[in-house]
């Protein structure tokens, strides 16, 4: 098995911005194996929630330190080259890449889509969110707008059925108002506004929110409380009106169970897990604790978010609007339908070159 890496930059058409910070470009990471005259693709984007930030840098460099200890493996060895992986400590961006491009390759050698593969039903796949990041009420509006094609920077979007909005702003709780007041004025024809605060707010804060926005028919409350305090989740749980769902408090399976007796769901996001692997297991484990799935992503071009679409049947809340909001995307994949990211029925992913 032959592996190649290389980078790619992209950049956003509206920069995000969250509690943490604005991203307008991001440096992807770009992984390909092949095998047997087949190539799988995979991709990793750069992000810095959890212990140690996983730059683009890093993630190249541990790619390239895993090409020969697995050259001598077939892309269908997945168990095995999940260990070593895991032995050789790669991050979950690069564990990601990998393991995207790995089903990829299996799903063009059986010249079957990942969907089908798994009996997956796309009919049963639900509309995705448009995010808009934090920011002043005017400029709010002016991005709703445009994602609905009525503003002057008209998207080429149509069927948008649901908003998920950027709290937690460093300007405090009468902005966020602002923000949700201003959105809801002009989202004609948006069945579903969610609210994702990033760990912006503190249990107060947090508390006196949730009843608020429930008031004004938001969906669900996600990240309210920042990593490292979910020890205040019950106390929420208990008081909140909305679902509560956790972002940056799960990485992986293992976070679920202590998690289940204190939220309503947690989003799964291919950077943060590993890969469609360990997304697979966290879809499961949720699901026997009685959780909700919700899908996310970074700065992700179309790759990525192609590569969660196959398995979106099974999600209860989807978030794969990254690449919808990139200029310079460099590949194509699922197709965006009466507001759904839909998987073709091209083989593996089903991803291609654009060609510029």
């Amino acid at each position: 098995m032959q592996i190649r890496i290389a980078t790619f930059t992209v950049h956003k058409r509206f920069a995000l911005t969250i509690s943490r910070g604005t991203t307008a470009q991001t440096t992807n990471v770009w992984v390909e194996v092949e095998d047997e005259g087949i190539r799988g693709w995979g991709e990793a984007s750069p992000f810095s929630i959890g212990e140690q930030p996983q730059t683009t840098e890093a993630i190249a460099r541990s790619l390239q330190k895993m090409v020969p200890l697995l050259k001598a493996l077939s892309p269908l060895e997945r168990q095995r080259i999940e260990q070593l992986c895991l032995h050789a400590r790669l991050p979950s961006a690069a564990r990601a890449a990998l393991d995207i491009a790995l089903y990829d390759w299996a799903g063009k050698q059986a010249h079957l889509p990942l969907w089908q593969m798994w009996g997956l039903d796309r009919d049963r796949i639900l509309p995705t969110s448009i995010t808009i990041g934090i920011s002043s009420p005017e400029v709010a509006q002016q991005r709703v707008l445009a994602w609905l094609g009525k503003g002057t920077v008209a998207m080429p979007l149509h069927g948008i059925q649901a908003l998920k909005l950027k709290l937690g702003s460093p300007e405090g709780v009468e902005a966020d108002k602002a923000m949700l007041l201003a959105v809801k004025e002009v989202a004609q024809g948006i069945t579903q506004i969610s609210v994702d605060a990033n760990g912006g707010w503190n249990l107060p804060t947090a508390v006196m929110m949730s009843d608020w926005l429930a008031e004004q028919g938001v969906t669900y409350l996600e990240q309210p409380l920042a990593k490292g305090q979910e020890g205040d989740l019950p106390e929420l749980y208990r008081r909140s009106p909305l679902p509560i769902l956790v972002d940056e408090s799960c990485f992986t399976s293992y976070d679920i169970l202590p998690l289940a007796d204190r939220v309503h769901g947690i989003n799964i996001k291919l950077m943060k897990c590993g890969g469609l692997t360990e997304a697979i297991r966290m879809i499961h484990t949720a699901k026997a604790c009685g959780l909700k799935v919700m899908f996310g992503c970074y700065s992700d071009s179309s790759l990525l978010n192609t590569a969660l679409a196959h398995l979106s049947p099974l999600a209860d809340y989807l978030d794969l609007d990254s690449h919808l909001n990139l200029l310079d995307d460099p590949f194509s994949g699922a197709v965006f339908q009466n507001g759904r990211v839909l998987p073709t029925e091209l083989p593996g992913l089903g991803v291609r070159i654009v060609n510029n």
